[in-house]
């Protein structure tokens, strides 16, 4: 369970930041630059959001990093096949070798590329216990289509100027909702990563964002002390190599907001209770 899933799950939950959240107007007309080589979207998806994470470890190197992937979270719940498990360990070890050879030589490789799609054949493991079958598979056409992906990034967005996080956690606000973690932050901005063909603000991309913003406000991104100050919300289109940013002022309404977020973690602790009894030591959050 997660926060996608506490959302995607419950109706009313998503009546309730449809009632909170103004959704703006969405006027981008860029150009589909990056057109997808082949149909695996969640696969490619999956492994540009490691290899841009390389990418912006290299362009900052102040970057906070949480330290572990979820391939290799993955890995350890193979343990009981010894074959997958050999598999998995040898996937994530080929990885780590070629992000050092990366941030050490700053020339991006085929071998780290690649390693980005095979880490990515490991994730659904962890987060659906599915796709044993296509650990460690790799097709040439996902490995253009990541080149292509990552040609058309402009290194200047993802250049921070004081903070940078890479797949931060919201401490006690993640365990909350059963676990979630934000692709990035950078200086003022929660940023989400999306993969995908359509330049449309769906309005489910634009509340998973919000949440993290929710999730940021209860306990704060990474647990920093003091608490980063967020202004900023954002995707990150990767095949329009197209940066949306919108001020939270023009989504958040001030007076309404603190009563949203006493709601939110009151619906959180219904719908995870045993979650809530481990972080709080008693059912509903304090």
């Amino acid at each position: 369970m997660s926060l996608t899933s506490f959302y995607k799950d419950n109706a009313d939950v998503r009546d309730r930041f449809r009632q909170e959240f103004n959704k703006p107007k969405f006027l981008a007309k860029n150009d589909l630059v990056v057109p997808p080589l082949t149909t695996r979207y969640s696969t490619v998806g999956t492994a540009f959001d490691y290899l841009l994470r390389f990418l912006i470890q290299h362009l900052n190197p102040h970057t906070i990093d949480k330290g572990y992937w979820v391939a290799e979270t993955a890995v350890e719940l193979l343990a009981d096949d010894a074959k997958l498990y050999v598999k998995g360990e040898k996937i994530t070890s080929r990885a780590r070798k070629e992000l050092a050879t990366f941030l050490k030589k700053g020339q991006m490789s085929d071998a780290l590329i690649e390693s980005a799609l095979l880490l990515a054949t490991l994730d659904p493991i962890y987060r659906a216990g599915l796709g044993h079958e296509t650990i460690g598979v790799l097709h040439k056409d996902d490995i253009q289509d990541m080149k292509n992906l990552i040609s058309a990034v402009d290194k200047k967005l993802f250049t921070s100027k004081t903070l940078c996080m890479i797949n931060p956690t919201f401490g006690s606000a993640s365990e909350l909702v059963g676990g979630a973690d934000a692709d990035l932050v950078m200086d003022d901005t929660i940023i989400d990563i999306k993969t995908t063909k359509k330049l449309t603000l769906e309005r489910s991309a634009l509340d998973q964002v919000l949440g993290y913003y929710v999730l940021h406000h209860i306990s704060g991104v990474g647990e920093l002390t003091p608490k980063p100050t967020i202004t900023k919300v954002a995707i990150y289109f990767s095949r329009y190599g197209f940066l949306y940013t919108v001020p939270l002022s023009d989504l958040v309404d001030s007076l309404t907001f603190p009563k949203f977020v006493q709601w939110f973690k009151r619906r959180a602790a219904e719908a995870f209770p045993s979650v809530t009894m481990r972080v709080g030591g008693r059912k509903g959050p304090s």
